[in-house]
């Protein structure tokens, strides 16, 4: 059975977030990774093999060596779906900051 998690259900691991900002800047190995990590590394490469999974990790065969790195158009997906709520929120709360510097001018 081929099972296929939910993008969001990985990135709601504070590890796996880790993970993806280690990453983000420059690809890296396994080993490189767990290096940052105080779990073992068989803990990092369940954590690395969920995020590939999810197409949020690429993997490249170098030699003997694979690399991690981000996938953006993955990221750009996660992000499209998050720009209408982060726009909500925004807008709310530039709602109660007027209304609070209303409140205080009137004191």
């Amino acid at each position: 059975m081929n099972l296929r998690r939910d993008v969001f259900q990985a990135i709601a691991d504070p590890t796996r977030r880790a993970i993806l900002t280690l990453v983000a800047t420059q690809s890296m190995t396994a080993g490189a990774i767990a290096a940052n990590f105080d779990t073992a590394r068989p803990t990092v490469s369940r954590h690395l093999a969920i995020l590939t999974e999810c197409e949020l990790l690429k993997q490249v065969q170098d030699g003997r060596e694979v690399h991690y790195y981000l996938n953006p158009k993955k990221m750009k997906d996660v992000a499209d779906f998050l720009e209408p709520f982060r726009k909500m929120w925004d807008d709310r709360f530039n709602k109660l900051e007027a209304i609070m510097k209303n409140y205080k001018q009137k004191k």
